[in-house]
């Protein structure tokens, strides 16, 4: 039983107008004022939807966040952007640094 949280460590979350396709649990991109949308592969993303129907998402901005990862992820700072299917990955081409807390075989705790 792990006995480490970061739930909750500096979450902060906005609600944008969403795109369609944009899925609970996945990393989302600006795409016009006040709009998110999902991410291509190498994207850049703002953050982690929480929820999203009706054309709306809860988006998370700021703080630890759960993402998922098709690849494992180091620990300590990284370059990530989005992997087109929702998650992050090591970036290739681009991203941005961004701290890895934790790390798992199909998560990652990072600091948005």
């Amino acid at each position: 039983m792990n006995k480490i949280s970061f739930e909750g460590i500096g979450e902060m979350v906005a609600t944008f107008a969403c795109e369609e396709g944009v899925g609970v649990g996945q990393v989302v991109k600006m795409t016009a004022n006040g709009t998110v949308g999902p991410c291509g592969a190498e994207d850049d993303f703002c953050g982690v939807a929480l929820s999203a129907q009706d054309g709306y998402a809860a988006v998370q901005v700021a703080g630890l966040a759960t993402v998922q990862t098709a690849e494992e992820l180091t620990v300590g700072w990284a370059v990530l952007s989005a992997d087109g299917a929702g998650g992050v990955s090591a970036g290739e081409t681009g991203g941005r640094q961004m701290l890895v807390v934790w790390a798992d075989s199909d998560s990652a705790v990072i600091c948005l």
